[in-house]
Parts: C-alpha cells; sequence; structure tokens
C-alpha cells in the first residue's frame, strides 16, 4: 500500500487545483481521473460553451455591424469550424492542466474507496490522512416524462458540429439559456420550456424577466410555468401551460433539467453519508461522515459551479475562505449575473433598499452599442453595506465581480462611490452611479 500526504478523486477544478497547489508546497498528492484531465467543467461544461458562446457574440457583432456605419456584406457561419476551434481550445487547456500537475502523481483509472481511508485502483491501494472527493456531475435524465430517452443532454450537444433548424430546450435555467442563445444566434428556432413561474430560478426575478424579455426579442420563444407531457417520435414536444395543452414540432430536444452526481464506488459501503438525490452529505468545513474525507464542489451539491468547487476544496484544507457571496453568471447575450441576496430574499423593506441604474445612462455602453442592460444594487440600511449586486448586459460578470470584492470587504456605497475613482468612460462608471444613488437613500 503507498503511503501519500493527500489523496485527491476527479480532476476538475475542484481538484487539480487543490492538488497542484499541494503539490507545488511539497505535499505528496495522488490525484485519480478516471476519464480526461480537467473534469467537467473543462471538457464538457464551462469551457466549450463558452467557446460557443464567444462565436456567437462574433456572428451577431457582424450582422449588427449596419448599426455601426459597417457594411460587413454577406455572412456564413461554419458551425463546424466553430466546433472544431472549441475542441482545440479544450485540448490546449487540458494540457495546461497536466503541466499544472507535474509534481503530484496522476493516476489514469477508476478509483474506488476502501474502508480506513484506503482507494483501491487497477488492483493498487493507496491511503492518506485526507482524501478529497471531487467526482463531479452529469447531466440529469430522471423527469418522469414519457419518451425523455428521445432528448439530447448537454454532452451530446456540445460533440455536434452542425446547429438544428429548431431545438426546444426543457428547462431555463443556466445550461438551457446559453444553449438558447448560442443556438438562437447561429439560426435555429428555440423554443424553451421552463416549469417554474420565471426562468432562471434562484435568480433576481425581476432581473431574470428582463433577460427573458430581451432574448424574445431576438427570437427566443418561452413557455413559463409549463410542464412538458410527452416527447414523442418525430421531435414533437407536448407541454401544458396555464390549463391548456400545446404541441411544438422541432429538429431537436435538449433536457437541460439540471446535474446529477458521480457517485464514487465504494463510498456509500464505506458509510459516507449521501442525500436522497445522491449528493453527498457534509459539514461547514466539507467533511463527509467519514473523518479525514472530504467532498467538495457538485459531488455534495451545495453550489454547482466550478469556481465554487475551487474555493470549497481550499477551505477543506484548511484555508479562511469566504464562502458566503460567490458570484454566479449566466453567459447569454447579453449576460446576466448575480452575488449576494435577491430581492425576493432581501423582502424586508425596512432593512434593505435596493436602486436601479440603466446601462443606456452609461456613455461607454452607447458607444459601444450596449444600453439595453440594468444593474440592481441590494443594500443594507443601517450600514450601507452592499447585500446583494444583480446585473444584466455586457460585461455584467466583471460588474458583479466589483461587487464581490466590495461585500468581501465590507465596503460601503459612499466609500465606494466617493473615495474611489472609476475610469472614464467606462463600464465601471455604471457600478460608481448606482453606488452613488444608493449612498443618496441612505442619508
Amino acid at each position: 500500500m503507498r503511503k501519500t500526504d493527500l489523496i485527491v478523486i476527479g480532476s476538475g477544478p475542484g481538484g487539480y487545483e487543490i492538488a497542484a497547489e499541494a503539490a507545488d508546497k511539497g505535499l505528496d498528492v495522488i490525484i485519480f481521473e478516471k476519464d480526461r484531465l480537467g473534469g467537467t467543467c473543462l471538457n464538457r461544461g464551462c469551457i466549450p460553451t463558452k467557446c460557443l458562446c464567444a462565436s456567437a457574440e462574433r456572428l451577431r457583432a457582424v450582422l449588427t455591424a449596419a448599426e455601426f456605419g459597417i457594411e460587413a456584406g454577406s455572412v456564413k457561419a461554419d458551425y463546424a469550424s466553430v466546433h472544431r476551434r472549441a475542441e482545440d481550445i479544450v485540448d490546449r487547456l487540458r494540457g495546461d492542466v497536466e503541466a499544472c500537475l507535474v509534481k503530484a502523481t496522476i493516476v489514469r483509472a477508476e478509483a474506488r474507496l476502501l474502508p480506513g481511508r484506503v482507494v483501491e485502483a487497477e488492483g493498487e491501494t493507496y491511503t492518506a490522512p485526507r482524501i478529497i472527493i471531487a467526482t463531479g456531475s452529469k447531466p440529469a435524465r430522471n423527469l418522469p416524462i414519457p419518451g425523455i430517452e428521445l432528448a439530447c443532454s448537454s454532452d451530446e450537444m456540445l460533440q455536434a458540429d452542425a446547429v438544428p433548424k429548431s431545438t426546444v430546450i426543457i428547462g431555463g435555467g443556466v445550461i438551457g439559456l446559453e444553449f438558447a442563445s448560442i443556438l438562437n444566434a447561429f439560426g435555429s428556432e428555440v423554443t424553451v420550456v421552463e416549469m417554474c413561474p420565471e426562468i432562471l430560478p434562484g435568480f433576481d426575478r425581476d432581473i431574470a424577466k428582463r433577460l427573458r424579455t430581451l432574448m424574445g426579442r431576438r427570437g427566443v420563444k418561452f413557455a413559463v410555468n409549463a410542464r412538458v407531457t410527452a416527447i414523442e417520435e418525430g421531435c414533437t414536444v407536448r407541454y401544458s401551460a396555464k390549463n391548456k395543452d400545446f404541441a411544438v414540432n422541432c429538429d431537436c430536444v435538449l433536457a437541460a433539467i439540471g446535474r446529477a452526481p458521480v457517485e464514487l464506488p465504494g463510498a456509500r459501503e464505506c458509510g459516507i453519508e449521501h442525500s436522497p438525490k445522491g449528493f453527498i452529505c457534509v459539514n461547514d468545513n466539507f467533511e463527509t461522515s467519514v473523518e479525514g474525507i472530504y467532498a467538495v464542489g457538485d459531488a455534495n451539491g451545495l453550489c454547482m459551479l466550478a469556481h465554487a468547487a475551487t474555493a470549497q476544496a481550499r477551505k477543506a484544507m484548511g484555508e479562511d475562505i469566504d464562502l458566503q457571496n460567490i458570484p454566479a453568471v449566466v453567459f447569454t447575450e447579453p449576460e446576466c449575473a448575480y452575488v449576494g441576496l435577491t430581492s425576493e430574499k432581501a423582502d424586508d423593506a425596512d432593512r434593505h433598499a435596493s436602486v436601479k441604474i440603466p446601462f443606456g445612462s452609461n456613455g461607454k455602453a452607447l458607444a459601444s452599442g450596449y444600453d439595453e442592460g440594468i444593474l440592481k444594487l441590494i443594500v443594507e440600511k443601517e450600514t450601507g453595506l452592499i447585500a446583494g449586486c444583480h446585473a444584466l448586459g455586457a460585461h455584467a460578470s466583471d460588474l458583479v465581480a466589483e461587487a464581490a470584492v466590495a461585500m468581501r470587504g465590507r465596503l460601503t456605497v459612499r466609500q465606494l462611490a466617493f473615495s474611489m475613482v472609476h475610469a472614464h468612460p467606462s463600464m465601471s462608471e455604471i457600478f460608481s452611479a448606482a453606488c452613488a444613488r444608493a449612498s443618496t437613500i441612505l442619508l
């Protein structure tokens, strides 16, 4: 049996980054990966979808160039080339991951957990005082819908080198909306069916509704408060909404109905407690019910974001990490992002105030054609601290990142508005303007 300092199971962001950092600090680290290095995020999630988003953004820019006085002529999108570009970038980044792990031992095999903090793979056994499970997730396929097997998953959609003429997307969450934005840009007729009252459940409802409106203007059709009842041969999707039945014929059905955990073989047998949905139960330090074994990222289901997985792994290793305010982004066009409380959760009018700043009031946004956005701040009245920030529009992710830093540093809106200087003209002035307006309200 090989004894080591740290065992990491899974090479996604929650696995490879902490493995690399620990190895750089001189620890003897073994990381197990049964598939390709980089995990779901790199190979079948964040990175390839962002490549497609970037191509979609370029296409829209060319198609709307006339608004900026530029005649672009005929435009043709080669989706096969778009797909190849995404694959090339993923391959390049996968090599970067391997380079990061040069000081760690990579075991390219499926791991199995055995009692006594022992990991087995291909007949060999390994042990360490600390084991981090970062096995990630896979597309969920568990909706009780007749014909659900006829729908493709996000994994399968990423493998396609052609765009369907028409697409029905079941699920208006992050994955569903990003694909809706991409496919719409490349000419697919897209219909999104969401069972909740609004798209992006968990996001600020006001912002989500505005995004639905903007995407609708670009041709994406939405059915909210709608439940899919069947998928029939020939790609007919039946759903009910407002006590009426509807049927949509399409060329492709995408099931974007969430993620399910990839369970580690042997984990249950070793006494690791799981939730009814199969996620590993953890405490505040991400330790499982078995001492010395931790679960991070999608494996625990607490915050299914790549950067959250990395932060959780660092917390599991004993670092002081703020996990209260983790930004979330939807890379639609326009972007949608938030950090902190939504209006629905900050519903105490005596305690919180909110302000909105339209992007159209910002010179840089107007000059760039980014005037259809909005930034919303939720502020504690007593302290002037930011409790939540929500942005819809170009560079929303960057604006929200500034708010996240301010929240971590406990900077007041007055400090942010009047004690620091933002470049002019810049999109960052939208955040500064929101802080200034909030300051006047709190006087």
